[in-house]
């Protein structure tokens, strides 16, 4: 696993850029600067993660309530935002057991909020790299989930920041290969099919000049994610429509984030 670093407030971080996008306060100036940036060439960014965010909550209880998963995998976590995760799943189930990872160091600072389980359950964090460390094989893991059991490994809007150079198939593929026949991909990721090339191009620059690099995939790359998989109902879909809770009047462009839930066989 990597190992504890200085925080960088010289450029930003997509974790506080998220965070600043959903009106949290942990960023600096350097993140509120490409947020700024951000919004100017998308209008519609702090809607989508917003969106991207109601998402979590609804696939969260869905799974726990419908499919019983007592055992999640948050994987790019981020600044804690309440409710995060485990509430949603041990508001449900309290004996739900949560692992979050994150290799933002801002992150691990924040992670006691992240520890505060239920009696009947158990959270864990772990400070990762999803592109370089196998997260599996971490002590907190393997400490906290049982892997011969399902698994929901929850991967929101995480590999949009992880190019082709990376092998990010490779990756997911890989580690929903260890998991229990009957665990869940949940996946979110950015998408170009609503904007033209040179609106996000303007997006992508911000985040590559802070050294984030970024690549936005259209529907057809974000569905190979889910090869080998049962697509859950109403398969990969803009986030809004994921199972609403009610109407949101949202327009697809203002989402521009896919989502999708599939269950290994």
């Amino acid at each position: 696993m990597t190992g504890p670093s200085e925080i960088d407030t010289s450029r930003p971080h997509a974790a506080r850029l998220y965070d600043c996008l959903l009106g949290g306060k942990d960023w600096f100036p350097v993140d509120r600067d490409a947020a700024e940036k951000v919004k100017k060439a998308l209008p519609v960014a702090e809607t989508g993660a917003r969106a991207n965010r109601d998402f979590m909550h609804r696939v969260t209880r869905h799974l726990a309530r419908e499919h019983g998963v007592r055992q999640f995998l948050d994987i790019g976590t981020g600044i804690p935002t309440s409710p995060n995760l485990h509430q949603i799943a041990q508001e449900t189930a309290p004996d739900c057991r949560v692992v979050y990872a994150d290799h933002d160091p801002l992150v691990l600072e924040y992670a006691d909020a992240l520890m505060h389980s239920t009696p009947e359950g158990r959270t864990a964090y772990v400070q990762a790299d999803v592109r370089h460390d196998s997260v599996l094989d971490s002590r907190e893991v393997r400490e906290t989930l049982d892997l011969g059991r399902p698994v929901a490994l929850s991967l929101l809007a995480l590999l949009h920041f992880v190019p082709d150079e990376h092998g990010p198939q490779e990756i997911v593929r890989s580690m929903l290969g260890r998991l229990a026949p009957g665990s869940f991909l949940v996946l979110s990721h950015a998408t170009a099919d609503f904007y033209d090339e040179d609106q996000l191009a303007r997006v992508k620059q911000v985040f590559d000049e802070g050294g984030t690099p970024v690549q936005i995939r259209g529907k057809a790359e974000i569905e190979v994610f889910f090869d080998g998989l049962e697509m859950i109902e109403p398969g990969l879909t803009p986030t809004h429509r994921w199972r609403p809770d009610e109407p949101s009047g949202m327009s697809d462009a203002e989402a521009f984030i896919y989502a999708g839930v599939g269950r290994k066989p």
